[in-house]
């Protein structure tokens, strides 16, 4: 049997199995950093195919290390997240969170259970490939620092050193069956940005007698957008963007001592990203001096940029077209969101593509981080046969090249 007949065989044998184990994880979310039950599951379900694992790296993440005929030859990895979101469920499903007020409303739930279904194919099939697949579950994506941060700190992609590294998201403008990819810069930085204007406060009737922080974080929020408009290089998407202003008190005649702002910022490019950061601070403190305040500004530097080495990609979508077939595979655009796989890809060469999950016949449309984000589950058959696949592929070009 043809090795795209045998992964095909063992992903549809093994379907119910996946199925069940991301309905446990769907059920039972954590939050970041605080994944302990489910890095235990992880582990259970390794012991239970057989295969060598670690544990304990960055608190939670674990590395599963399959080793195939002379394993010293290549390796490449395979990473998944597993952690889960401050967001109360509003599907009505058998496996809706049991953990009130955390959801996997990102997918980390299917990634984790995809990857273990691709280990236990892998690990079955190790005699009849060369070389090393290290598959890394990782705790935390969604926080600062990132778990791909920590992981790469405690030597996650050492000992062996992959050559290359692949992650799969899922994807809800995607139908299930199809896939994206998208070579080069693919996802942007992102940054926190925390504001505190302080003024004096009064009562509203008498404006010569307070310092108003309303009218300055007014200012500054307008002001600041000149950065992107004025400022950037406009071959380079960059977003800034304001989710949250509140007065520390404040009503509707009484002037607050204080306004405290948050935001993001988002680059494609880590030079103009910190010259950014500068550009910020010195503009929302001048404004606010100007108006006789304070701003203090704390920028909370999170993930890099995603780049998706262009020939490793472009070897990953032929072969996700030899799995899928043409009609499956698609080309998909830049995205200002951001990853911690970033993190992986200016480490090692890097492919991070999306896994189609919508079903509109069945209402399984909503988007990522929302109450009602679900996955229409055959999108996992299509998944772990995929990275399987993918994974021998990328090996045997790997042994290729150093025959």
């Amino acid at each position: 049997m043809k090795l795209i007949a045998r992964i095909k065989h063992l992903a549809t044998q093994y379907h119910a199995d996946t199925v069940a184990q991301r309905r446990h994880l769907h059920a039972h979310p954590e939050l970041s950093f605080q994944e302990h039950e489910t890095a235990r599951y992880i582990q259970s379900e390794l012991q239970k195919i057989g295969v060598p694992f670690q544990s304990g790296i960055a608190d939670n993440g674990v590395v599963a290390l399959i080793e195939g005929k002379q394993p010293a030859t290549a390796c490449i990895a395979l990473r998944a997240d597993f952690d889960a979101l401050p967001i109360t469920e509003a599907n009505n499903v058998p496996y809706k969170s049991r953990n009130e007020g955390v959801m996997h409303a990102c997918g980390h739930d299917a990634h984790t259970a995809n990857l273990l279904a691709v280990t236990r194919i892998l690990y079955e099939l190790r005699h009849e490939w060369q070389g090393t697949v290290k598959c890394i579950f990782q705790p935390a994506e969604e926080k600062i620092p990132g778990g791909a941060s920590l992981m790469i700190k405690e030597g996650v992609l050492e000992n062996p050193r992959p050559s290359a590294i692949f992650g799969q998201h899922v994807h809800p403008p995607l139908p299930a069956g199809k896939v994206g990819f998208r070579a080069g810069l693919a996802m942007a930085s992102a940054d926190e940005i925390h504001l505190r204007v302080i003024g004096k406060g009064g009562h509203a009737a008498g404006p010569r007698e307070f310092i108003d922080p309303i009218l300055i974080a007014s200012n500054i929020i307008v002001a600041l957008q000149q950065i992107v408009s004025r400022r950037a290089d406009p071959t380079l998407p960059t977003v800034l963007s304001f989710g949250k202003i509140e007065s520390v008190g404040g009503y509707n005649n009484v002037i607050p001592d204080e306004v405290h702002i948050e935001g993001t910022f988002r680059a494609m490019n880590e030079a103009w990203r910190f010259e950014a950061h500068e550009k910020i601070r010195q503009l929302a403190q001048s404004i606010a001096a100007g108006m006789d305040g304070r701003c203090e500004v704390e920028i909370l530097v999170g993930y890099p940029f995603l780049f998706n080495n262009e020939a490793l990609t472009a070897r990953t979508k032929a072969a996700a077209l030899e799995f899928l077939g043409a009609e499956n595979v698609v080309d998909i655009p830049l995205r200002m969101g951001a990853e911690d796989f970033a993190y992986y890809s200016h480490q090692t060469d890097a492919c991070f593509y999306r896994l189609g999950i919508r079903n509109e016949a069945r209402g399984i449309i909503s988007n990522i981080h929302t109450a009602t984000f679900d996955i229409d589950e055959e999108a996992l058959h299509t998944g772990v046969g995929l990275m399987a696949y993918l994974a021998l592929k990328e090996l045997e070009q790997e042994v290729q090249n150093i025959s």
